[in-house]
């Protein structure tokens, strides 16, 4: 268990780094667009090679289904819940760190109730993407006029329920189905799908410009190499 929150520790703290590194000076457009696409790339590795991919393995293509639905329906619903009291894409990041990063998480620590170890590709996407999200929600939210020490706290809270999600995932592991597992996997790559395509692709692409596609394709292949 301790091992699993350690691990978890590890992940989330992406999210608390981006976070100061989004307050810590002015990031120019291009420059966050540019670090947006490349972590739009690594969550498209982690959803196909760690998380779908997984899944199926896991449990056949029905809970992944299942899982999927629900997840981006989630990420959805939320999604416009959050937009309406807090417009931005700043947000929508933050909603989506959360909303992804918690069946991610929990996946790190089913594979390590299960025997498996920690998977670095899986740690690596997550860690690769937190920071992109971080930096360019935080950039967003300072530029909707909230506080810096509202803005860390809001990282220090998602950090804080991912670390414990992957100590839940540890302690659920044996007491749940290959159904269940597969499921979260689902989850978490339809609330990723949904977030990339609403949130994290167009604002790259809007602040980057011509060259977003290809900073993708580089985020992709270095997650991709590592899975």
């Amino acid at each position: 268990m301790l091992t699993a929150l350690l691990w978890g520790a590890v992940a989330a703290a992406s999210l608390v780094i981006g976070g100061f590194l989004g307050l810590a000076r002015e990031w120019p457009d291009k420059l966050v667009g540019a670090v947006l696409a490349f972590g739009a790339g690594a969550l498209i590795s982690a959803v196909s090679f760690d998380l779908f991919e997984e899944g199926l393995q896991l449990a056949g293509g029905v809970p992944v289904a299942i899982g999927l639905t629900l997840g981006a329906l989630t990420y959805f619903t939320l999604d416009r819940v959050v937009e309406k009291r807090v417009p931005g894409a700043g947000a929508a990041l933050a909603l989506g760190a959360l909303l992804d990063g918690i069946p991610e998480q929990a996946v790190l620590g089913i594979g390590l109730a299960s025997g498996e170890g920690i998977s670095i590709s899986l740690l690596a996407a997550i860690f690769v993407s937190n920071l992109p999200e971080a930096i360019g929600a935080s950039t967003d939210l300072r530029k909707a006029k909230r506080s810096k020490a509202t803005i860390m706290r809001m990282w220090g809270a998602v950090a804080v329920v991912c670390m414990l999600a992957t100590t839940a995932g540890f302690a659920i592991a044996d007491a749940t189905s290959g159904d269940f597992k597969a499921g979260i996997n689902g989850f978490a790559a339809g609330a990723l799908l949904v977030m990339l395509v609403d949130s994290m692709i167009p604002d790259a692409t809007k602040k980057a410009g011509q060259i977003a596609g290809l900073v993708t394709v580089l985020g992709f292949a270095v997650a991709a190499g590592l899975s």
